[in-house]
């Protein structure tokens, strides 16, 4: 049930899978490519499924940091449910992230989407210990249904379909959730991922508006690194200039000036642009 809405180009769009995954934006393509390598690997057995879940106790007592990461990325086991999950994260964590996210100080740009990806795993492993009963410690759907409603509120009137019903992006995720409930599928890590997602953009969008406070800040270290500014995959080279394998690339991915940079506002603070009122000015 996939929506025909901004379908990912295909795999010869591009030249070839390898020419398609390199063309993914920088974060959705490491969460894919790793939920896909583990999802795997935990299916044919080379990690036991214990050994990737969030275990505090094996994090705190053993130090079992990769736990912080593995959590998030196995989608379940082999079915079309884990098709369709995988299918889901790499769809519109990529529409997220190259078309935009709230500008939090880095101009709507990757900064923007590593620190909003950031506070929504946080979510999860805080959250988690209040819903063991309810949701297991694997949060990958989880994620992918926080993207999905940050984007859906950002673009609320954007196209979508369902098994080829019209609807718009601001309905998609309950129509999602309304279909797994009715099918008897698991839907509380929908819920979580969908409330994470509600604090997320009641906070940069909605408590900035009201109250003229911003209160959710992109680190200036991830500013600094990711840059300012939307992500702009790499260009395939001409077939004809391609050296060995097909992979070769004329330009690198890198992040375009923002049409709404972060800027001094002349007075006493900073203004974030969208999402966001001048600080300082309360």
């Amino acid at each position: 049930m996939p929506p025909a809405e901004g379908r990912i180009g295909g795999v010869d769009d591009l030249g070839g899978p390898q020419e398609w995954f390199n063309s993914l934006p920088v974060v959705t393509k490491f969460w894919f490519g790793s939920t896909f390598a583990l999802t795997l690997a935990v299916n044919f057995g080379v990690f036991s499924l214990y050994n990737v879940a969030w275990v505090w106790e094996s994090f705190k007592s053993n130090f079992e940091i990769w736990r912080v990461v593995s959590s998030f990325c196995y989608m379940g086991k082999f079915d079309m449910s884990t098709l369709f999950g995988l299918y889901m994260l790499v769809n519109f964590s990529k529409q997220y992230e190259a078309g935009g996210p709230y500008n939090t100080g880095g101009g709507g740009g990757t900064a923007d989407f590593v620190f909003c990806f950031a506070l929504g795993c946080l979510g999860c492993l805080i959250t988690y210990p209040f819903l063991a009963g309810v949701i297991a410690p694997l949060f990958a759907k989880n994620m992918t249904f926080y993207i999905l409603y940050i984007w859906s509120k950002q673009n609320p009137n954007k196209p979508a379909n369902i098994w080829g019903f019209p609807l718009k992006a601001q309905f998609l995720p309950f129509a999602y959730l309304a279909i797994t409930v009715l099918m008897g599928g698991p839907y509380w890590d929908i819920v979580h991922g969908i409330g994470l997602g509600h604090l997320y953009y009641f906070t940069v969008d909605v408590v900035p508006l009201m109250y003229a406070k911003d209160v959710i800040h992109t680190p200036q270290f991830l500013i600094d690194y990711f840059g300012v500014g939307q992500y702009v995959p790499p260009v395939a080279a001409n077939p004809r200039q391609q050296g060995f394998g097909n992979n070769t690339f004329n330009a690198p991915g890198r992040v375009n000036p923002p049409s709404d940079p972060v800027e001094r506002s002349g007075s006493t603070g900073y203004n974030w642009g969208r999402g966001g009122q001048t600080l300082g000015n309360s």
